[in-house]
């Protein structure tokens, strides 16, 4: 029988478990080996590279831009906001070789050279981790293609910011002006350190005017970062302090009313409230996209727009200066009545001219046959300039012209927007400094109906009507209305700014000159009452002006269909409504428009109907007609 259980070999087992031991230890010690020379290879032999590697982990302060205020106009519709937008940006210490980036970014994305240029200008005033914007409103497309390609471009990022946006368009862009890129003589006038991390900067208008509150304060984070720039984590923050929203007098109705209006003609239309001065409308045509500034508009579009025939970038209302014709003649009669040269009643001959003693020259009025037997209510009524100018004679210029500067005339009202013009107010004095000759008794006749060397601007024109219609209580015209704090909410409104008062003799001659402004409306034989005036359901006081561009000769008259169009005169109306408790003030010019009366007049009157008609409470009525 066979033996089942084999006789153990107990030294083989010996020398096969011994074997085992030898071959596990051999195994562990190459293991260890292999970490060993790891250890050695990181720690010494690569210690220069990875120490370098470690150096780019580091904490970065970054600023953090505050949102821009917003823009409202009296009745909360919204006039500037901020939209999400992406842009492209560049950290120029991360980047090896600018040129290659830049020449790759462009087989990328879009890289418009006005692009690269001004981002090459913005780079020498950055510092070298300070990010520096390249493209602005990136298209989804465009971000993707980026992504895409993120990993060739180191220091190059797309980040998502707050943009400018005006979403009326142009609408009321002469008063709200536009922000664009920051450039060099922009940081002189600001806190450069308050702007890191800020790319717009306010241009023009209430944009400009009020920088400082629109602004805020910036905010900074601190970021750790790697090597290739990408934000690791965000170790500390200090919040932005958002811009301040502001409110403006602004109807953005009554100033989308006003610009309609005026299509068709180079001119400007005023609106205000008397008795604050509260600016309502502040049109000048034609207008302009404000948004073709944000993000940089092209050479092309910016030449058509400043030196283009009719040149939308020219602020009309602030800074156009016109002849303001007869809409001046209440105040040459007030002048009179104040200084008891003639009493409102007295009648005088107003023949087709006037000529001056000792002198051949006939100064004609506007109506060739002459008014006749006149009054001043009549003179005022008719517009007759044979009238003012026998007035403007008897008075002479060197009592017209400190009577007419209470009213504003001659300086800036100073409105809230920058830019505005002086106009001016001829005087002896003027004329002998800047012209170096005497004064002609002549030209004080011309200077009674509002022509000659005098000039004004649509403002200040509604300036001096306000002045008339307030019987002589002069407010500083403005914009700003309010302010609130967008974090708490608080509110802030802004008291009216008044200036000296006009005072006269006898506070009745204010009515003496404000009734035959009524009738100008009201009266059949008022200048405007067929075309304005007559079926108005509440009473105006207004005056119309027709200025011309270029002086007749003695023997020529004025036919307006044989002028060419640039050279006809320019139709102009100043007046205030209700008469007898003013809620608006209004001035309009249409240039080369003609007859004031045919013109001016009516787009005045509409004005004044969508104001005072409406409702003012009816705020969706208000936005309906703002969009």
């Amino acid at each position: 029988m066979a033996n089942l259980h084999a006789i153990k070999d107990l030294h083989h087992e010996q020398r096969l478990f011994g074997t085992r031991v030898i071959v596990a230890g051999v195994i562990v010690c190459l293991l260890l080996s292999l970490v060993v020379g790891r250890l050695v290879h990181l720690q010494i032999a690569s210690y220069k590279y990875f120490t370098t590697q470690s150096q780019n982990n580091r904490v970065r302060l970054v600023a953090v831009p505050p949102p821009r205020g917003l823009i409202y106009d009296r009745h909360g519709v919204i006039l500037a906001e901020n939209m999400p937008a992406y842009q492209l940006e560049i950290t120029p210490e991360q980047v090896d070789d600018m040129d290659a980036t830049l020449a790759g970014l462009s087989s990328v994305l879009s890289l418009p050279q006005g692009d690269i240029e001004r981002f090459s200008q913005a780079l020498r005033r950055k510092r070298p981790f300070e990010r520096v914007p390249l493209r602005f409103n990136l298209s989804d497309e465009e971000v993707a293609r980026f992504a895409v390609n993120r990993h060739r471009f180191p220091g190059v990022d797309i980040n998502a910011r707050l943009m400018r946006h005006y979403p009326l368009g142009g609408t009321a862009v002469h008063a709200l002006g536009y922000v664009g890129r920051i450039d060099e003589g922009d940081l002189q006038r600001v806190d450069a350190d308050n702007y890191n991390g800020t790319s717009h900067i306010g241009k023009l208008g209430i944009e400009r005017q009020y920088e400082e509150l629109l602004h805020g304060k910036v905010g900074f984070q601190q970021e750790e970062v790697n090597a290739q720039g990408r934000t690791l984590a965000v170790l500390e923050r200090q919040a932005p302090q958002p811009g301040k929203d502001i409110v403006l007098s602004l109807d953005a109705g009554l100033q989308r009313l006003a610009e309609r209006e005026l299509a068709g003609y180079n001119g400007a239309a005023v609106a205000m409230d008397p008795r604050t001065g509260e600016v309502l409308a502040l049109a000048s045509m034609p207008t302009y996209d404000p948004n073709l500034f944000v993000n940089g508009i092209s050479h092309r579009d910016y030449a058509e727009l400043n030196t283009g025939r009719t040149r939308p970038l020219f602020n009309r209302a602030l800074k156009g200066q016109y002849p303001p014709g007869s809409t001046i003649k209440p105040l040459v009669a007030l002048a009179a009545l104040e200084h008891q040269l003639t009493w409102a009643g007295k009648q005088m001959y107003a023949g087709p001219y006037y000529m001056l003693p000792n002198d051949e020259r006939r100064y004609r009025d506007w109506k060739k046959e002459g008014h006749g037997l006149i009054d001043m209510g009549d003179a005022i009524t008719q517009s007759s300039d044979v009238y003012f100018y026998d007035l403007a004679f008897k008075l002479g210029i060197d009592r017209i012209h400190p009577f007419l500067a209470q009213f504003g005339l001659g300086r800036p009202t100073g409105i809230d927007v920058p830019g505005e013009a002086d106009g001016l107010l001829p005087s002896r004095e003027w004329k002998r400094q800047v012209r170096r000759m005497p004064w002609f008794p002549g030209e004080t006749l011309i200077v009674g109906i509002g022509q000659g060397y005098m000039l004004a601007t649509p403002l200040q024109m509604a300036e001096f009507t306000s002045v008339l219609a307030m019987r002589g209580q002069h407010m500083r015209p403005h914009l700003l209305r309010t302010i609130i704090d967008p974090a708490s909410g608080e509110q802030t409104r802004l008291e009216p700014e008044a200036h000296e008062p006009v005072a006269l003799r006898d506070a009745r001659l204010w009515q003496q000159v404000i009734g035959p402004m009524e009738d100008v409306m009201h009266r059949r034989n008022g200048t405007a009452y067929w075309t304005a005036g007559h079926d108005a359901p509440y009473r105006i006081a207004g005056k119309t002006g027709t200025s011309q561009v270029f002086g007749l000769g003695a023997d020529e008259e004025y036919e307006e269909e044989n002028i060419a169009l640039h050279l006809r005169d320019h139709s102009l109306f100043v007046g205030f409504a209700p008469a007898d408790e003013p809620r608006i003030a209004v001035a309009v010019i249409a240039e080369n428009g003609g007859s004031g009366s045919r013109v001016a007049a009516p787009i005045a009157r509409r004005l004044m109907d969508f104001y005072l008609l409406r409702d003012p409470g009816d705020e969706a009525e208000a936005l309906a007609h703002a969009r």
